[in-house]
């Protein structure tokens, strides 16, 4: 998921993570279990495993606003200078429609997804085919196909 910008950083720009999301919280990647066993150990520094458990990492970092996460996991050679998250918008669900690659064995990867949201109050979805590489042996985010 590549939600960017090249705004100067304004302190509203930079949210908290919701309240709403705690570590026992069911991880908003779709996965059973809870967040904190889920993406919340990936956000806290645990390296993801496949690309698949990648992306859906940066999705919960999208629903929890975790900046700092979604810039650590973006390639140098596409990362932007900050990340803008619009107020007004709310991730909902995630589908996971496609992975090719992506796993121990690979050295890149594609996940397809469908990521619903709601944006001022009217339902939404991002259509997307994220690629992905390993840099120094971890998966990052290279850039998508809308």
């Amino acid at each position: 998921m590549s939600r960017r910008t090249t705004r100067p950083r304004r302190s509203a720009a930079r949210a908290e993570r919701p309240s709403a999301i705690t570590g026992p919280s069911t991880c908003p990647c779709g996965l059973p279990g809870a967040y904190a066993d889920c993406c919340g150990r990936l956000h806290a520094g645990a390296a993801a495993s496949t690309c698949e458990a990648l992306m859906r990492s940066r999705y919960s970092a999208f629903v929890v606003r975790d900046e700092a996460y979604l810039l650590r996991t973006w390639h140098p050679d596409t990362r932007p200078p900050a990340v803008d998250f619009d107020p007004t918008m709310r991730w909902d669900r995630l589908e996971v429609l496609e992975t090719t690659g992506g796993s121990a064995f690979h050295t890149t990867g594609t996940v397809t997804f469908r990521a619903h949201c709601t944006v001022g109050g009217q339902p939404d979805a991002l259509h997307e085919k994220s690629r992905f590489t390993r840099l120094d042996g971890a998966w990052v985010y290279v850039a998508a196909d809308f």
